[in-house]
C-alpha cells in the first residue's frame, strides 16, 4: 500500500501528461503531481499522525522544483528532481553508516533478515551506485531526449530499473533467509 501511495503523484503526473499531450503539458502535470503529493502527506498525516522524512523531503524537492517550474514557466526545473531525490538518497545511504552501528539499508531490511556486517555493507554500497547511476540516467533523458521520452523513462524505465535491481538484491540475499527447521515424521 505505501508503495502505491509513494507512486500515486508520479501516476497522476502521467496521466495527465499524456491526456493533454504535447510539451506544454508538462505544466498542468507538475500541478497534478503536486497537489496528490500534498494530498497523500495530509491524507498520510491525518490517518496515521505520523508522516515519513522522506515523503517529506520528496514533497518538499517537488514544491520548490515544480513551483519553479510553473513560475518561471521552465520544464528544466522538474526534470532535475528525480535525480535530486536519488542522489539524496545515495548520500544517504552512503553516509548512514557514520550515524550509527547500522548502514541505512541494514535498518531497512534487518529485521526480516539476518546476514553479516560485510553484506549490510555491500548492499549499502551498492545502493548507492545504483542511485547515482538512476540520477545520471535522469540526466540523460532530460536534457537529452525528447520530454516524451524523459516522462515516459521516470515513469517506466525508473520502475522497471528499481524492480530489477531489488530482484537482484532478493537473489543475492536469499542465501541469508531463515528457512524453516525439517521436522522428522514418524
Amino acid at each position: 500500500m505505501k508503495l502505491l501511495g509513494d507512486m500515486l503523484p508520479i501516476i497522476a503526473f502521467f496521466i495527465v501528461f499524456k491526456t493533454i499531450g504535447g510539451t506544454e503539458a508538462i505544466y498542468p502535470a507538475t500541478a497534478t503531481a503536486i497537489g496528490v503529493a500534498a494530498l497523500m502527506v495530509l491524507y498520510q498525516w491525518a490517518r496515521y499522525r505520523t508522516v515519513g522524512r522522506q515523503q517529506l523531503i520528496t514533497l518538499g524537492i517537488l514544491v520548490v522544483l515544480g513551483g519553479l517550474t510553473l513560475a518561471l514557466h521552465d520544464l528544466r526545473y522538474i526534470k532535475w528532481k528525480p535525480t535530486i531525490v536519488s542522489w539524496m538518497m545515495a548520500g544517504s545511504c552512503l553516509l548512514s553508516g557514520y550515524f550509527g552501528p547500522k548502514t541505512l539499508v541494514e535498518r531497512m531490511f534487518g529485521s526480516s533478515l539476518e546476514a553479516p556486517p560485510t553484506v549490510w555493507s555491500v548492499l549499502n554500497k551498492a545502493w548507492s551506485l545504483f542511485f547515482v547511476a538512476m540520477g545520471l540516467l535522469n540526466l540523460y533523458f532530460a536534457f537529452y531526449r525528447s520530454t516524451e521520452a524523459w516522462v515516459n523513462f521516470k515513469v517506466f524505465g525508473t520502475f522497471g530499473l528499481s524492480l530489477t535491481f531489488a530482484a537482484l538484491q532478493a537473489v543475492y540475499l536469499a542465501r541469508y533467509a531463515s528457512r524453516p527447521s525439517q521436522t522428522t515424521g514418524d
